[in-house]
């Protein structure tokens, strides 16, 4: 590969990296072609785009945002060696999610739970999100877009239909006890 493709692979991992909502760095090792294909089906069900990407891409892509830490020193020491991140070692794939922060993370949880043996390797190895790195479980904790949504809809309606109650039901209980002085006087007019 020559350098203006490297340049343009960078510059494309870079914008991916920019538009994601949230990132996961996965550990597919050990999985055969096939599983990591029905993998990558999974994934372009719930939206997210994946790719397996050299570390050093991943590193030139991220050495100007966010996530630096997760890059590392870009330059070489004495023995040609960079030092980078523990997340950066090893074959790495790299899930965008670009709506649901959670997405990547809770495909994966699903597919290991669903194909426990093809699967047992498969792990994230770090996840990213609002500029912070997070551990893999807990990117899969974190609520999806439509739980985030149905919470936030509660929380805006919650005002209204406590004041609604707050004002319907004086009302309701003013039309219980007239009721029951009615039928009382209806029992008493009755009785005579």
């Amino acid at each position: 590969m020559n350098r203006t493709d490297k340049t343009a692979l960078i510059a494309d991992a870079k914008e991916r990296f920019d538009r994601a909502v949230s990132v996961a760095l996965l550990n597919f090792q050990g999985m055969t072609v096939e599983t990591v294909s029905e993998l990558r089906r999974a994934f372009r069900k719930a939206g997210v785009e994946y790719k397996v990407l050299k570390n050093t891409v991943i590193r030139h892509a991220l050495a100007d945002s966010p996530y630096k830490q997760l890059a590392g020193d870009l330059a070489k020491d004495r023995k040609g060696d960079v030092k980078a991140h523990v997340a950066l070692r090893g074959m790495t794939g790299v899930a965008w999610s670009y709506e649901d922060p959670a997405a990547a993370a809770k495909v994966v949880e699903t597919f290991k739970k669903e194909r426990a043996e093809k699967a047992q390797k498969l792990a994230i190895k770090t996840g990213m999100l609002g500029g912070q790195l997070i551990e893999g479980d807990r990117l899969a904790k974190i609520p999806g877009l439509k739980e985030t949504r149905s919470e936030i809809l509660g929380l805006i309606l919650a005002p209204g239909a406590n004041l609604y109650a707050a004002l319907v039901v004086p009302g309701i209980q003013i039309v219980a006890i007239l009721d029951t002085w009615v039928e009382k006087q209806k029992a008493a007019g009755g009785a005579e």
